[in-house]
């Protein structure tokens, strides 16, 4: 086993890329393309290290590996403690694979500030693989939180003309259910003397505390989730963010509430879970049928994919509170699919959006006549979202379905549902922009995709296909610690 502190150094490598990004001196004309490129290595550096993480995690052990501890404050055994199972394994995979993406696409969407926009987003990646890494809980809130600042900086200064009320709705709104967290927090270390996440998987919290406990956490995981009807500050986020804000949110940031019930609320709290997760399959249940509705009505295609991640994410919610190993580990891989997919539909609307300056469906006219590359990847991309057999989004939502109707039959059949209503929906969208004519259009000729364009979109689809047709690549990674997680429900 490699003994070098790799998750700090995938922590590290991205604020180090963004200290060299403030140091760089020069206008920003001069400057912003050494910037993207410095962004662009930083990225697939630390692509790199997760791979060789990858590479050397023993998938048969369900212990946390590559463990690196420092303590910080003794008398509650408060540490830098950081270790991953594969659960975090395939978060830190994502994150990494996705950020490159972003960096790439931001040559041809960042204008200004070009800069700032580098820092604010490698420290948004550094936060993230954080919160994936960390093994102390009071660390853990740190990294949780963290990564809410680099967020509001890139929806409030790239973000669209509503920017400054969407940022601050998105920040104040998410900011706000974490006091909870942080009371809970408190109550746990005075309660145990310890903040580490696998010492606190082990001790025993009274039921009544439990309860508690639990609740104050929920707060604060099910806006970050976003849970209906803690799920608002989502579409005016997703609306006024630049494009690349939009595909790390969905990608990304909207998994870590999900990963927190998985670390956290789960192995720490199991009675608590048991005795909420009639309430949570119940809000999980309104949230894909109610916003699958609403997803219907918009003329906005990107509010469109917006609340469809809240559907999707709903999904996720189910699989984890069905409190079974088949629906854990199909929420795991929804999540994997839904931020491969979110992030190729927002980058969709994304590159339409920068010929256009438009994202409502009227205004768009037979792309596929114009646009033919273009339409065939948007096509896959909107039917793995819709959970066609053979893309990944089937095979996520098909587990959590079969590990909920295992003990939630009439929610089951509601849950199911919206796999029609998405299809419903989602089939609208390409209908109304790709194939149908329309006489009040304002666009009728587009330019197609170009080679770097092509080659993103391919890169989305192709795991996209690739997860539908071999899902065992990430179930067996995963299997292990969905065992391990299930071990005080027994």
């Amino acid at each position: 086993m490699i003994t070098f502190p790799l998750l700090s150094t995938i922590i590290i490598v991205p604020l180090i890329g963004a200290i060299i990004a403030f140091l760089i001196k020069g206008d920003e004309a001069n400057v912003s393309k050494n910037l993207r490129e410095l962004a662009i290595w930083t990225s697939l550096v630390v692509l790199v290290i997760s791979i060789i993480i990858l590479l050397q995690f023993d998938l048969n052990s369900q212990n946390f590996q590559f463990i690196e501890k420092k303590t910080i404050l003794s008398k509650f055994d408060i540490s830098y403690h950081l270790g991953v199972d594969s659960v975090s394994l395939i978060f830190i995979l994502l994150t990494t694979t996705l950020f490159p993406i972003c960096f790439l696409y931001s040559k041809l969407s960042i204008k200004f500030r070009t800069r700032e926009f580098v820092i604010a987003m490698l420290a948004l990646e550094a936060l993230t693989l954080g919160v994936f890494c960390s093994l102390d809980i009071v660390l853990f809130y740190i990294f949780f939180e963290s990564l809410l600042i680099p967020m509001f900086l890139i929806i409030g200064i790239w973000g669209g003309k509503n920017r400054i009320f969407s940022s601050f709705k998105f920040f104040l709104y998410t900011l706000a259910g974490s006091v909870f967290f942080l009371i809970s927090i408190i109550f746990m270390a005075y309660t145990s003397n310890t903040t580490s996440i696998p010492q606190l998987d082990n001790y025993y919290f009274d039921v009544y505390l439990q309860k508690w406990l639990w609740f104050g956490m929920f707060l604060s995981f099910a806006i970050k989730v976003p849970m209906w009807p803690f799920h608002t500050w989502l579409p005016d986020a997703h609306v006024e963010a630049p494009t690349i804000g939009s595909m790390i949110l969905a990608g990304v940031l909207l998994k870590v509430g999900a990963f927190a019930f998985l670390r956290i609320s789960l192995p720490i709290l199991p009675e608590a879970s048991i005795y909420f997760s009639s309430f949570i399959m119940t809000l999980s249940a309104i949230a894909v049928v109610y916003t699958s509705i609403v997803a219907f009505a918009q003329t906005d295609i990107k509010k469109l994919i917006a609340y469809s991640s809240v559907a999707h994410m709903g999904y996720v919610t189910a699989g984890i509170f069905s409190i079974s190993k088949i629906g854990i580990q199909g929420s795991l891989f929804q999540m994997i699919s839904h931020g491969i997919v979110s992030a190729g539909l927002f980058l969709s609307i994304g590159l339409l959006y920068e010929r256009t300056k438009s994202r409502i469906m009227d205004d768009y006219n037979l792309i596929i006549k114009s646009m033919p590359i273009f339409s065939l990847f948007f096509i896959v991309l909107v039917l793995s979202s819709v959970g066609l057999p053979g893309t990944s989004g089937f095979i996520g939502e098909l587990l959590v379905v079969i590990g909920v109707f295992k003990n939630f039959l009439i929610l089951g059949f509601i849950i199911s549902s919206g796999i029609i209503l998405g299809a419903v929906y989602m089939m609208s969208l390409v209908r109304k922009i790709i194939f149908t004519g329309s006489n009040s259009s304002t666009v009728t000729e587009l330019t197609d995709l170009n080679v770097l364009e092509i080659l993103l979109m391919l890169f989305l689809v192709f795991f996209t296909l690739l997860l539908g047709l071999f899902p065992n690549i990430i179930l067996n990674i995963t299997e292990t610690s969905v065992i391990e997680i299930l071990k005080n429900f027994n």
